[in-house]
């Protein structure tokens, strides 16, 4: 069976990109699944798919994040691998989607955890805003600050991978320099900008919508907004970026990764000059 994946709000769970893609599951904030039911929900999946990894953002409430702490000491399970992404909240649905991609692949469980790292710098994620007075994920000049309060002001933001920020009509965001879809997420109609401009300058392959997650604006301090993630949507090049990639085991717990960290346990790989051969040992 594929590897579960799951998220934290039902918002950042994206339709299915195939018939074949399995949706993520929701641990939803301990005010509205208790205990008990957060436990017998990995429980089963753990059951079900062997090993499970729990996608959630940095901005996640204390609370909520101790709670996915709770449920993997409790089960005493080393199969559960807790992702904390810096992506901004739609980003983090798309990053959830391609793991859902990914899990039906011959990809090992500690591959796929690890993976997410590498898929997120492929994810161009921002947002209109029509205030960056209270954005504090992304550096914000005293110039611009002020400009803000000027009506009818509007600011294209990208807060990954490299944070970006132009007053609409004064400037350009980089973007990706591959084929991507963009998706597109709006409390109300969504900005002009982002459709008639952003997506024919990055020359994105299709514009597709999705609801507005409820993380957004506090994420990007503000409710008027209108974020956008450029990704990657092919399986067959997600699959192919991940199978580049050379893989190790981890020296720690031994699950099979990618890159220079563990999905599971979080232990890093130790830089070239420090590994040591098979069967060796520090003297």
């Amino acid at each position: 069976m594929p590897t579960a994946i799951a998220v934290t709000s039902p918002d950042l769970v994206l339709p299915a990109a195939d018939p074949h893609t399995p949706p993520a599951a929701v641990f939803s904030s301990p005010d509205v699944q208790p205990l008990d039911a957060a436990l017998a929900h990995a429980h089963r999946l753990l059951d079900l798919h062997g090993h499970l990894v729990v996608l959630f953002p940095q901005s996640l409430p204390a609370a909520h994040e101790q709670r996915l702490h709770t449920v993997r000491s409790i089960l005493e399970s080393d199969r559960i691998a807790l992702l904390r992404s810096p992506l901004p909240p739609l980003g983090i649905a798309v990053l959830a989607r391609q793991l859902c991609q990914l899990s039906v692949c011959d990809f090992s469980p500690g591959v796929l955890a690890s993976a997410a790292r590498l898929l997120a710098h492929y994810i161009h994620a921002g947002a209109v805003l029509n205030s960056v007075t209270r954005l504090d994920r992304v550096p914000v000049g005293l110039k611009t600050h002020a400009k803000s309060w000027l009506p009818g002001s509007q600011f294209a933001v990208v807060a990954h991978p490299e944070p970006q920020l132009v007053r609409i009509g004064t400037g350009e965001l980089d973007g990706p320099e591959y084929a991507c879809h963009l998706l597109v997420a709006s409390a109300g109609a969504p900005s002009e900008w982002v459709t008639g401009t952003l997506a024919p300058g990055w020359q994105v392959g299709a514009v597709l919508e999705a609801p507005l997650p409820g993380y957004s604006p506090d994420w990007w301090g503000t409710s008027k907004i209108t974020e956008f993630a450029a990704h990657l949507s092919e399986l067959s090049v997600l699959y192919q970026l991940v199978a580049s990639v050379r893989r190790e085991s981890c020296r720690w717990c031994g699950m099979e990764l990618i890159g220079d960290r563990c999905g599971f346990c979080a232990s890093p790989v130790p830089a070239p000059e420090l590994r040591l051969p098979a069967g060796g040992t520090y003297s």
